[in-house]
């Protein structure tokens, strides 16, 4: 069974973190003559050789073939993250800089990706950025003909973001309809999410209030219909 940290000595702890950090720095087993450059340890090879054997016996180091050094375990690199790296606040001007990444105007995507190749910069590791689910409010829609056939409904957030999707357009369609369609549905989504334009729409739609030529009131309720039908996979930020 692994020994939990704080049951080895000083001497076991030194001597395990010299060799779990020359280890993930060189990627090859450490000895005992470098363990014994790098701990600062008044101790000779011979002695720092019967701590690796004791650690070894528990499970956290070991050897890949005789007369080699000695290399953590599974157990012993759990041992290692879990009970003795460090974590350093980050320094004044390392939280300038991260402060200034994410104070940058621009969509949220962009802000994310900041902080993630900051994090990455400051620890040396892979970053990743986690946010509360939060959603999006619309500030306007527009209708791109594609053909036609077809056209690109485009919704824009607050935010800047966009999202798009192809969209079906009824027979009769022209560039005034699709203006009209587009117009209606920004007055009346902006600052909304989705799902509360998708309600408001909806019910103006079957109440008769709507000031819409036929063609673009299919339009619209084909917008809607495919937002709705994709709600499910729309990223949520």
């Amino acid at each position: 069974m692994t020994a939990p940290a704080h049951e080895l000595g000083d001497r076991a702890r030194e001597v395990f973190r010299v060799v779990v950090e020359s280890y993930l720095g060189s990627g090859t087993p450490v000895g005992s003559r470098t363990i014994s450059k790098l701990s600062g340890l008044n101790l000779s090879p011979a002695s720092i050789r019967n701590v690796m054997q004791d650690l070894e016996e528990l499970g956290l180091l070991a050897a890949p073939h005789t007369s080699a050094g000695r290399m953590p375990t599974e157990s012993g690199l759990r041992l290692f993250v879990d009970g003795m790296m460090q974590a350093a606040e980050p320094s004044a001007e390392e939280r300038a800089m991260i402060e200034r990444r994410l104070s940058e105007q621009g969509p949220v995507e962009d802000a994310l990706a900041a902080a993630t190749t900051a994090l990455s910069g400051l620890s040396a590791c892979a970053g990743i950025v986690l946010v509360p689910p939060r959603e999006l409010r619309l500030r306007q829609c527009a209708f791109v003909a594609l053909s036609a056939t077809q056209a690109l409904a485009v919704l824009v957030g607050e935010d800047g973001s966009v999202e798009n999707r192809v969209i079906d357009l009824p027979a009769g369609m022209n560039a005034s309809a699709l203006a009209e369609a587009a117009n209606y549905m920004s007055a009346r989504l902006s600052g909304l999410t989705l799902a509360e334009a998708q309600r408001r729409i909806t019910a103006e739609l079957r109440s008769e209030r709507a000031a819409l030529g036929d063609v673009s009131r299919m339009l619209v309720e084909r917008g809607l219909a495919i937002w709705s039908e994709d709600g499910a996979h729309r990223p949520v930020l």
